[in-house]
């Protein structure tokens, strides 16, 4: 049996298909899995040993049309669901399909009218659903987070005072309303003693030169120095993380790290926390509730849409640091 799966972004939700890939390869005999996602996140996906053949969306459309075709897939399971996968299985007319349910009307109805009709259940098991019908259940074994070895962090990349542990603080995000204001971060870290890695990308690195100014043997700032492979070693070498609702948050989760995450605009009744499996880990989600306006987007935005950010501005950075000395 050959199963096409279909996700184009983003780097978290393509984390959280994970645990389908794994278990059609383990749990169907003789399946090969071929994977379909934008170019950008080909790095992702390659190092998965459940993964027979990596397709991504570049420039010709009808090439790629024309290459799945030649593949004869007996199936195609669509994670992302959207109108570029409907053409694509339209394209590829005649072979059977399952798609995952987004439940737009659901988010629709939380973010504009606050009703909440959203199922209680992770979108990891929303995800599995979708091939329920191949016959595949649930391992309980979480997510999955493969690193080449060639990127794996070798021990001077990081200062000595932190290579024998420390706490990882994600300080990036998609969109600005999913993040911390800088001096709410300075304020989490200042009353920290624990040794602490700032994780993000190229764009965050001046914010976290700012923080790591505070004190720069505690702080490294790493922001925008390493790959995201080399960023996702740095968390699986963490004590715990502590992030935004983001990519390294999910894969935080796959190496089975205590995560704390700091939520704004969004909201865990999205279903995308942190997700361990069977496994219980320390998964503390801070948010301010009872917020009239929030949440205000299934997604985020570059700036409080009310202007006053309460979401993020109002979090209890005492509390988080309460549970951050109990832990390390």
């Amino acid at each position: 049996m050959k199963i096409l799966i279909i996700r184009f972004s983003s780097i978290g939700d393509i984390v959280l298909t994970t645990p389908v890939i794994r278990c059609l390869k383990e749990q169907v005999p003789g399946v090969q899995i071929h994977f379909l996602t934008k170019k950008e996140f080909r790095p992702l996906i390659s190092p998965n040993p459940h993964i027979d053949k990596v397709w991504v969306l570049d420039s010709s459309w009808d090439l790629l049309i024309h290459q799945l075709r030649d593949e004869a897939y007996d199936h195609i399971v669509d994670l992302h669901h959207n109108l570029r996968t409907l053409r694509i299985k339209k394209a590829l007319k005649g072979i059977p399909h399952t798609s995952f349910d987004k439940l737009n009307l659901q988010k629709w109805l939380l973010t504009a009218l606050k009703i909440n009709r959203l199922p209680d259940i992770h979108i990891v098991d929303r995800y599995l659903a979708t091939v329920a019908k191949l016959g595949v259940v649930n391992d309980g074994k979480g997510l999955d987070h493969f690193i080449p070895a060639k990127d794996h962090i070798a021990a001077n990349d990081i200062p000595l005072s932190h290579a024998f542990g420390f706490i990882g603080i994600v300080i990036g995000a998609a969109l600005n309303t999913k993040k911390l204001p800088v001096h709410k971060l300075k304020d989490l870290c200042a009353e920290l003693t624990y040794p602490i890695i700032l994780l993000g990308g190229a764009e965050d690195r001046l914010a976290g030169e700012e923080i790591a100014a505070m004190d720069g043997i505690k702080i490294y700032n790493a922001c925008g120095k390493f790959s995201l492979h080399e960023s996702a070693d740095l968390v699986r070498r963490s004590k715990l993380i502590i992030t935004h609702d983001t990519g390294l948050m999910h894969i935080a989760a796959a190496f089975k790290k205590p995560v704390i995450s700091i939520w704004g605009n969004t909201v865990p009744e999205f279903g995308m926390g942190p997700y361990y499996g069977n496994e219980q880990i320390l998964n503390h989600m801070a948010e301010v509730r009872g917020l009239s306006c929030r949440p205000c987007s299934k997604i985020g935005y570059d700036k409080c849409p009310k202007g006053h950010f309460k979401c993020m501005e109002l979090q209890d950075i005492n509390g988080i640091q309460t549970i951050v000395r109990s832990y390390v």
